[in-house]
């Protein structure tokens, strides 16, 4: 396929910790980093419950909606670990217990150490795929477009790597950064004129205040690079108009 294709991507993390507040989420940056790096457009996140109506939902809308979707937590072997099944259903397919997976895990475990909870982690839908992972042997799996990886981080990102070369993407996003000393209200008119004229690179505005001074950094993301530094140029004068310059965002 045609590298000016943009190919997109969810990620949905699941997990009642997650909502609470009790375990905060460190897979969602880095899947956006690397999906950019393979050429995959990070277009939607959802956070959702251990709720297998909800899970199934959401899954079955995103499915449709992008490219990939990608869901981390839920697939060890605790009794709230619903999301194999969950997925399953969502594609009406049986949750079945794969001879390879259990294999891997009969490899990491003694004969007493893989009791029925354990063994939980062996069972996933009917003609999914499995995805190695590398450091606790408890594979995840991929079940058409959809990718279903373990939620803790170090495990989820040597999934991951195990995974990307199933997945076909386009030219990475560019991204520039134009920050100065100016306030969002200064810089507002003429920032949509420029999103306007560079309807194919994303612009976002973010207010700072540091060092006692106030000021708004200006995030352009597009594939083609030359475009986004010619936007990238044109806000530089755009905040020189303004009677400032640009600075560096280490300076700031």
């Amino acid at each position: 396929m045609g590298q000016d294709r943009v190919y997109t991507a969810c990620v949905i993390i699941i997990g009642n910790e997650v909502l609470s507040g009790r375990t905060r989420d460190a897979n969602l940056q880095y899947l956006g980093e690397r999906l950019n790096d393979l050429g995959i457009r990070l277009a939607e996140a959802r956070v959702i419950r251990d709720d297998d109506e909800v899970i199934q939902r959401t899954v079955n809308e995103c499915r449709a909606a992008y490219d990939y979707v990608i869901t981390t937590g839920g697939i060890g072997p605790t009794h709230d670990d619903i999301t194999s099944a969950s997925i399953a259903k969502a594609f009406g397919v049986e949750l079945r217990q794969d001879a390879e997976a259990v294999a891997l895990l009969k490899r990491h475990y003694t004969d007493d150490e893989f009791n029925e909870a354990r063994q939980k982690m062996t069972y996933v839908p009917k003609g999914a795929r499995l995805v190695k992972n590398p450091i606790s042997s408890a594979p995840g799996f991929q079940i058409d477009n959809v990718f279903v990886l373990a939620g803790v981080p170090m495990i989820m990102r040597a999934m991951f790597e195990e995974l990307q070369d199933s997945l076909a993407g386009g030219r990475p996003m560019v991204s520039r950064t134009v920050a100065a000393h100016v306030t969002e209200g200064a810089l507002a008119a003429g920032l949509g004129a420029a999103q306007d004229k560079y309807a194919d690179v994303e612009m976002g505005s973010y207010p700072f205040y540091r060092k006692g001074r106030i000021g708004v950094s200006v995030v352009l993301r597009g594939a083609d690079g030359g475009r986004v530094e010619e936007a990238a140029a044109d806000i530089a004068d755009l905040v020189r108009g303004l009677g400032a310059e640009p600075v560096d965002e280490a300076d700031i």
